[in-house]
């Protein structure tokens, strides 16, 4: 059992003075502050630090493959886990290639491999003619899609009109 104990860890109903109690990475009991331990248990006394849920980022530009000179995955994941983020999505565009086909999506994944500190999701785009991939990036895991309907200003991913939107949502739908 893991317990760590703060006078400020952030709860649903607000910030107050507990002990988490951690079993196999699950809070098991939020405790008062100076409630016992259970014997055996491996305590950080963390008093003065905030303790709270991770922050999930929807909306980030790693950048990666193509324009590391940007960023890429091990400096954007670094400064997201200094900042308490643990989950962050990554954006389609500004990669080379953009994230709109199954092909780009693997390439995405393996220039993040051992590269990543937090856990890494990916959007998928809609550009002109690539209705045929969206079916593959679903199935291929990715978090959801983005498009433009003015241009993006990325060559890479050009916007769409709005006969490739309506092809494009009936397969999303």
């Amino acid at each position: 059992m893991l317990v760590i104990r703060s006078r400020r860890i952030v709860l649903p109903e607000g910030e107050r003075a507990a002990s988490l109690h951690v079993d196999k990475g699950i809070i098991e009991r939020i405790a008062p502050f100076g409630a016992d331990d259970p014997t055996g248990s491996q305590v950080f006394n963390v008093p003065d630090l905030i303790v709270s849920p991770g922050i999930v980022d929807t909306h980030v530009h790693v950048n990666e493959p193509g324009r590391t000179e940007w960023e890429g995955f091990d400096t954007a994941t670094r400064a997201a886990a200094a900042g308490g983020v643990t989950t962050i999505v990554d954006m389609p565009l500004n990669s080379i290639p953009a994230t709109t086909t199954v092909a780009a999506l693997q390439a995405k994944r393996e220039s993040a491999r051992a590269q990543c500190h937090v856990d890494v999701g990916f959007w998928g785009g809609i550009v002109p003619g690539n209705s045929g991939e969206l079916d593959g990036l679903v199935d291929a895991g990715v978090r959801g899609f983005k498009c433009f309907l003015v241009p993006s200003g990325v060559d890479e991913f050009p916007a769409v009109d709005e006969a490739e939107l309506r092809r494009a949502l009936p397969i999303l739908a």
